[in-house]
């Protein structure tokens, strides 16, 4: 078992590789009363076309059907899951993104019965026939669901209007029309091809003994038997530099107008370039010129053009990346000019030693409060493990960066071809 001891955070990691592949991280918080387990698989909704197990050619799966199958693998032929944990008094849950499934669970209590529960249950999948064609009609609603909120026909709207081809475009859940075709077959073929240990991390932190449950973890790993594993062969295809559409006009009964404004990011830019630094400077930047401090936050508010829905975000992967900025706003077509035209001066943009410091030090008491939290300790490690990164290399990270870096990134980020917009109007009458 391997020791990191990060001295800045005060925090000491415990990782291993098993023989199986699967990888384990620990993170023991003693004064925490709580104790929070997050099981990934990294196979997210853009894995549509790939190279089954034990097969050579390439087949393409239902949009939607890694949600599909985060869904299905919490019922099995006798009970559902959720039960097992309620019992044990667990809470717990799951999520699918772009790029992983996460299978998780907090608790205070019967931590070790817990960790067996989430192991067992995610690598034991029953599929049937009847249970598949039930749970289309349940996540038929929720994307009908979805789709009647303005908030997120926006935010894909938006990712819409930035991308020709590349299957971040579409939603996590798919539509209703792609689900239909799943099979139990389609399922069992994502599973045995992207749920194999070596494809996944385990990670923990919270009040537990490392070498007591990496004791525990191996041993329940060793009583199950998994094939070799094999190299996972993935397909994405090309995609344009420029966006797919530059301005996108969804019509949805709303009293007010939402207006997002999306950047593509270029990816060959990003390409062999610290990605955790990427994201830093991103968060740095976005924070000092967007958060409700910031310059242009101020200038947006004062000419009435946002309400307290404004927020940004970015998303970062191996082969995608956006940041999308927006919320309700009164007059559109003034918000995305004056948008707009604040991103473009970023490249003129000079910021004092003195700003760059305050940025510095900001983002720094922001990664150390988030310290605080189990559940974000946990989901953003195994984010950035996906992409080769150490999250709690974020503060040498920070306070390495120079103001040069911040500025020449500014001056590759912002171009013309690579903004959309996605506009939500209330429906006529």
């Amino acid at each position: 078992m391997h020791k990191t001891y990060y001295d800045q955070i005060q925090e000491t990691m415990y990782s291993k590789t098993l023989d199986n592949g699967l990888q384990v991280f620990l993170l023991p918080k003693q004064q925490m009363a709580k104790t929070f387990s997050v099981f990934t698989t990294e196979y997210g909704s853009i894995d549509q076309s790939f190279t089954p197990i034990g097969q050579d050619n390439f087949v393409t799966v239902p949009e939607g059907i890694a949600h599909f199958l985060e869904h299905k693998l919490f019922e099995k032929e006798d009970r559902d899951v959720f039960q097992d944990f309620t019992k044990q008094g667990a809470s717990a849950n799951a999520f699918t993104s772009f790029n992983s499934t996460a299978y998780l669970f907090s608790g205070t209590s019967n931590i070790k019965e817990n960790v067996k529960t989430l192991l067992d249950f995610v690598q034991d999948p029953y599929f049937s026939n009847q249970s598949v064609e039930k749970e289309k009609g349940i996540i038929a609603q929720e994307i009908r669901m979805y789709d009647d909120q303005p908030d997120w026909r926006a935010f894909f709207g938006t990712i819409q209007s930035l991308y020709h081809h590349h299957p971040v475009q579409v939603d996590i859940a798919g539509t209703v029309d792609s689900i239909q075709p799943i099979t139990k077959e389609d399922l069992y073929t994502c599973y045995h091809t992207f749920y194999h240990p070596s494809n996944m991390s385990f990670f923990m932190a919270g009040n537990f003994d490392a070498e007591e449950m990496m004791g525990f973890i191996e041993a329940n790993q060793q009583a199950k038997t998994f094939p070799a594993p094999e190299p996972i062969r993935r397909h994405y295809p090309n995609e344009p530099h420029s966006v797919a559409e530059p301005h996108k006009l969804i019509k949805m009964p709303v009293s007010t107008a939402k207006c997002m404004i999306g950047i593509k990011e270029d990816m060959n830019h990003i390409k062999g370039r610290n990605a955790l630094q990427l994201e830093m400077i991103k968060s740095m930047v976005l924070d000092h010129f967007f958060s409700k401090s910031g310059a242009f936050y101020e200038e947006l508010y004062q000419a009435g053009l946002v309400d307290d829905s404004f927020s940004y975000e970015s998303h970062l992967d191996k082969t995608f990346g956006f940041t999308i900025i927006g919320g309700n706003t009164r007059d559109p077509q003034k918000f995305q000019q004056r948008v707009k035209k604040m991103l473009h001066e970023l490249k003129e943009r000079s910021i004092s030693d003195e700003e760059f410091e305050r940025m510095k030090k900001k983002r720094i008491g922001q990664f150390l409060r988030s310290m605080n939290s189990l559940e974000y300790i946990a989901t953003t490690f195994v984010q950035y493990h996906h992409l080769g990164v150490d999250l709690f290399q974020a503060l040498p990270t920070i306070e390495s960066l120079t103001k040069e870096e911040v500025l020449n990134h500014l001056q590759a980020w912002i171009h013309e071809d690579r903004i959309a917009v996605c506009e939500i109007q209330p429906e006529e009458g």
